[in-house]
C-alpha cells in the first residue's frame, strides 16, 4: 500500500552534531539520519513495516529508510532529518531562491524490504545516474 504524504525536513539535534563532527559516513549518523518519521495511523495504514520507501510523486527518485513512529508528526506528513537521504528526494526546484523546498513536498511512501544504504552508497548511486 502507498500513501500520499508531505514530506519536511530538518535538522536535529543529533545529526547536526555528527555532522559538524565529520561523522557523515558513521554507522552512528545513519541510524540517525536514514529515517522517516511517520503518524501511528499513517504508518499503520501502510502496514507497520519496519522501513519504508519514500518516492517523488514523479516516480523517479526514491530511497528506503528506517520507519519510526512519533506521536508529534501529523497524519499525512512525514519528517526526515536533512542529510543525505532526505536530499535524494526533496524537490531540486529552487523557485530562484537558491534552497530547495524542504518543507511540505509531496511524496508517496510505501513499505519496503529494500536495504538501507549508507550515505557513501547513496553518493555513489547519483554519481552513477549523473
Amino acid at each position: 500500500m502507498r500513501l500520499e504524504v508531505l514530506l519536511n525536513s530538518g535538522s536535529t539535534i543529533n545529526e547536526g552534531r555528527l555532522a559538524k563532527g565529520g561523522d557523515k559516513l558513521t554507522e552512528e549518523y545513519k541510524m540517525e539520519c536514514a529515517v522517516c518519521t511517520v503518524s501511528p495511523s499513517d504508518l499503520e495504514t501502510i502496514g507497520s513495516p519496519e522501513k519504508v520507501r519514500v518516492i517523488t510523486k514523479d516516480e523517479k527518485r526514491a530511497v528506503t529508510v528506517f520507519a519510526k513512529v512519533d506521536l508529534s508528526v501529523l497524519p499525512g506528513q512525514v519528517f526526515m532529518p536533512r542529510a543525505i537521504w532526505a536530499n535524494a528526494v526533496v524537490d531540486p526546484e529552487t523557485f530562484s531562491t537558491g534552497s530547495p523546498l524542504y518543507k511540505g513536498g509531496p511524496v508517496l511512501i510505501e513499505p519496503s524490504e529494500e536495504e538501507v544504504l549508507s550515505a557513501e552508497e547513496i553518493a555513489r548511486s547519483v554519481l552513477r545516474r549523473g
